[in-house]
């Protein structure tokens, strides 16, 4: 047993040192947990920001006037004044997100209780803003008529007290930096541990391999743990200093935890690696199988859509997959400060998926130096 764990060390060492000498796989790894992680997080955001906006006032009111100076930075671009007859052709050629239509005689209607209607037009196609952006106005609006006239507000019958719990202020930075930690720990994982089988049959020190007196099952924990040792010290230190340092995103629970379910992560999605790189004959054979499979597992784990929010077969289907577990675990540490009596569900499913996907590399690893031999 312990010849056994002092040969799984020495192959580990190995690889390590093999992925020192590949400076493109080291430039991906500090490029994927440094820039992409604060360069999606400071760029893909949700809130409203810098919308631009048109206004078609056909009133001329003082109220108008109020309505079009209450669309303030940081969350609008300064109002421009267009006629009604530009709104089909600037919303056609993308130039403004909303026109905000302001009927003639609105204030004088406003005032004497008609209830005139103004129309909001939105480009849909940018849905980030589309929606936000769609209540920010209609409250706006709705706060500026109230604090012009008075008396055309009512009193509403209920009182609604609303706390935003582990974000309080609602920025989607503090959810799409670790989000996108975690994404890449997926992506990562996969793309080194196949890379480095695939690299060892393409240098030919696969053969190396096979007259040494080490078994299929030692080679693959012996890549497991190398690589998986690389990505833990790598998306602890983007935790640390980019996500929590630099971008200033609280961390709420245990990082040691957060580390144990990362490395039961690893075990399975490691494994993956090696069974799509048995099933690869070149690294761009290994490529395009991985990534269409990478984009799935990344889409449909839940860091960008709710499970609850996808259709209930594919709720099911996805608990073959590892990575719903892992978002779920690393959203409840990380973000709500949970312990092990909250994860220790997916932690158990993540151990179980781990040794199917194990197995199943295992015996394709087999297979496959057996027609080496």
């Amino acid at each position: 047993m312990w010849e056994k764990l002092k040969r799984i060390f020495r192959l580990g060492i190995k690889e390590l040192y093999s992925l020192r000498a590949d400076p493109v796989m080291m430039v991906l790894i500090i490029y994927t947990f440094t820039i992409a992680v604060y360069t999606v997080s400071t760029g893909a955001k949700f809130e409203v920001e810098n919308a631009s906006v048109a206004v078609v006032d056909e009133d001329r009111s003082m109220l108008s006037t109020r309505l079009r100076d209450a669309l303030l930075k940081p969350f609008f671009k300064e109002p421009v004044l267009i006629a009604a007859g530009e709104v089909d052709a600037a919303m056609d050629a993308g130039r403004f997100v909303f026109v905000l239509e302001i009927p003639p005689k609105f204030e004088e209607e406003a005032i004497v209780g008609r209830k005139p209607t103004l129309q909001l037009d939105i480009d849909a196609t940018a849905m980030s803003q589309a929606g936000n952006g769609a209540s920010y106005i209609q409250s706006i609006i709705m706060q500026e008529v109230v604090s012009a006239l008075p008396t055309s507000a009512a009193a509403p019958p209920i009182s609604l007290l609303v706390s935003a719990r582990f974000n309080p202020n609602l920025q989607s930075t503090w959810f799409t930096a670790v989000m996108q930690v975690i994404n890449n720990v997926t992506m990562l994982s996969v793309i080194l541990t196949g890379a480095a089988l695939i690299r060892e049959r393409e240098h030919g020190t696969i053969e190396h391999l096979l007259v040494m007196p080490v078994t299929p099952a030692e080679i693959m924990v012996s890549k497991i743990w190398a690589n998986g040792l690389v990505i833990v010290v790598a998306a602890v230190l983007s935790l640390l200093v980019v996500v929590e340092w630099l971008l200033a995103v609280p961390i709420a629970g245990s990082i040691g935890l957060f580390v144990f379910c990362t490395v039961l992560y690893l075990f399975s999605v490691t494994s993956l690696g090696i069974l799509i790189a048995t099933a690869s004959s070149s690294m761009a054979q290994f490529g395009l199988i991985s990534m269409p499979i990478l984009i799935m597992m990344n889409l449909l784990s839940g860091s960008t859509t709710p499970m609850d929010s996808m259709p209930l077969w594919l709720q099911y289907a996805m608990v073959i997959s590892p990575a719903p577990h892992f978002v779920s675990i690393s959203q409840a540490i990380l973000y709500r400060g949970a312990g092990w009596d909250a994860v220790w569900p997916d932690a158990i499913a993540l151990s179980l998926i781990g040794i199917l996907f194990f197995v199943g590399a295992l015996m394709r690893f087999r297979k496959a130096l057996a027609e080496a031999r």
